[in-house]
């Protein structure tokens, strides 16, 4: 199927989403079925959805995936100026309720070294106050936990997927504590040093707050991050651009492999529910801060479009 002729919409709900870079959107056995362009009330995604197909290993039955490049098609979007309200939103519209996310990141540690592959499982928020971070805001207020930012069950099928592929090349490291700080610029030397005492593992400018967002999206979430440097701690020389895109090219391969084999695994009619993230649903019926009397209507439409009949 030619560009041209792929359809602009989607019959069916979508319920595994990915979020990436450019070029995840064509995987091994993928086929591309739908590219849909959605509008949100927080604006239009960073990209054009992707629908890819690919059949269940279970039942032979097409299984979609939607596809957003986290940064652009042309990754024209600094990492703070990503709309990433709109990202989240328009992936649950289509029914998305678990998103695997894809992101390259310093690392802060000896033992993860460049090309190296983490799944993480806490993180440290270094972006607060500089970009837009809830959907409850403007006459809303609705507190949601986040002691763990990443869905521990989705993790588990994630980590299981990338030690089946140590043999191919994959080094995995099982969790770590990503730091998520502003960009553009890389960290100073002090900065970097700081981030390790506290016992930062990698760090990157992308995951926070799209694992909020997520979170308050009642979508299970965890990023899987692809090492690219040491960061400007390590004595093998500082950051730089040429280095950190060397090493994702060399690793390109085995990124798209470890990506599909977690959709493959994830395909299977026994994470259907998984998928689906019934242990989240409802979640966010709770935990509200304001009175009905004092809800605004504008808040109240926005989040009707997110959440039809949670609040009205």
């Amino acid at each position: 199927m030619s560009e041209e002729n792929v359809p602009t919409t989607y019959p069916d709900p979508v319920h595994i989403g990915v979020i990436g870079g450019t070029g995840l959107d064509h995987l091994p056995h993928f086929t591309k079925a739908a590219v849909v362009d959605l509008d949100t009330p927080w604006g239009k995604p960073s990209s054009p959805i992707t629908i890819l197909e690919h059949p269940s290993p279970t039942t032979g039955k097409p299984i979609p995936i939607a596809f957003i490049a986290r940064h652009g098609l042309h990754h024209q979007y600094l990492p703070s100026d990503i709309p990433v309200r709109a990202n989240i939103a328009a992936l649950r519209k289509l029914g998305v309720r678990s998103i695997i996310a894809f992101s390259a990141a310093g690392s802060l540690a000896e033992e993860v070294k460049p090309r190296d592959f983490v799944v993480p499982d806490q993180a440290i928020d270094r972006t607060k106050g500089i970009r837009p971070h809830t959907f409850f805001e403007d006459g809303f207020v609705l507190h949601v936990p986040f002691a763990d930012p990443f869905d521990n069950r989705i993790g588990d099928v994630v980590r299981k997927c990338g030690h089946s592929l140590e043999g191919d090349g994959v080094v995995l490291h099982d969790n770590g504590t990503l730091i998520v700080m502003e960009g553009p610029q890389f960290s100073t030397r002090a900065e970097s040093n700081l981030y390790r005492s506290w016992g930062g593992t990698i760090i990157n400018m992308s995951t926070l707050p799209e694992a909020k967002l997520a979170a308050e999206a009642e979508i299970a979430y965890q990023v899987i991050i692809m090492s690219t440097d040491y960061d400007c701690w390590h004595d093998s020389g500082d950051v730089t651009v040429e280095m950190v895109m060397g090493h994702m090219r060399a690793n390109a391969v085995n990124a798209r492999r470890f990506i599909a084999a977690v959709l493959d695994e994830l395909s299977k009619e026994e994470h259907s529910e998984l998928v689906q993230a019934t242990h989240l649903a409802g979640q966010r019926k709770f935990g509200i801060s304001t009175s009905p009397a004092g809800r605004s209507k504008a808040a109240l439409e926005k989040l009707d479009w997110l959440f039809p009949g949670y609040f009205t």
